[in-house]
């Protein structure tokens, strides 16, 4: 049986600031790596065969971090397909003027409609077109021969994964609020996912009692 955790990045300097982040690259803070640490004593029961993650540092840290705090020393596989959704314009900009500028409803159609694009910028389906084709030609056959995987990613990122794993519409998937260091569990017979659950990590706020119950929240990215 092959097992999936799927974990989002630590909070970024960005994200302590409130800002859109996209592929600007930026370190955790101090909380976030903080973080990453509990979210790996957590895991201690899991042995990682293969690492994957994106090519920003919030991302790639949080893995270390992981990775350094359980003593395992898998292949990690660095990859732009698993980066967060390019924000365009909006990038470094803080959220809360970037509301008071242009409307909280634009504002909110841009973070969280499926099929919209912020100015210069991606959607979350131009993610899913990367990130999901990504998943099934280089994650799923580790999954399928039975491997444990860590995917460490970002929200825009994971979300497409999730939405193929379970079969969600568009509208649930924009919704979905991917928490912070938050363990993602997939157990996998072959190429079919069997089961899911949130793992929550004491000391860690997850939104959300399971993945299909989320709501639309202002969340971070």
């Amino acid at each position: 049986m092959g097992t999936l955790i799927a974990i989002r990045h630590g909070q970024s300097q960005w994200n302590l600031e409130n800002r859109f982040t996209g592929w600007t690259d930026v370190p955790l803070t101090e909380r976030g790596g903080a973080d990453a640490a509990l979210a790996a004593a957590a895991l201690k029961n899991f042995t990682f065969d293969i690492a994957f993650t994106s090519r920003l540092e919030r991302a790639t840290g949080t893995l270390d971090i992981i990775l350094k705090e359980l003593g395992q020393t898998p292949e990690v596989i660095h990859d732009s397909a698993l980066n967060e959704r390019h924000y365009g314009d909006l990038q470094g900009l803080n959220k809360a003027e970037t509301v008071e500028k242009h409307g909280k409803e634009q504002v909110q159609l841009w973070r969280r409609s499926f099929a919209t694009r912020p100015p210069n910028g991606e959607s979350m389906q131009d993610c899913e077109e990367r990130t999901w084709p990504f998943f099934q030609q280089y994650i799923l056959p580790h999954l399928a021969a039975g491997k444990t995987v860590i995917v460490a990613a970002h929200g825009n990122s994971l979300r497409p994964i999730v939405k193929n794993l379970e079969g969600l519409t568009p509208d649930v998937t924009a919704a979905l609020e991917i928490g912070l260091c938050t363990p993602y569990i997939y157990k996998f017979d072959g190429e079919k996912m069997i089961s899911h659950e949130i793992m929550h990590v004491e000391g860690i706020v997850t939104k959300g009692a399971s993945l299909k119950e989320s709501k639309v929240e202002e969340g971070t990215v």
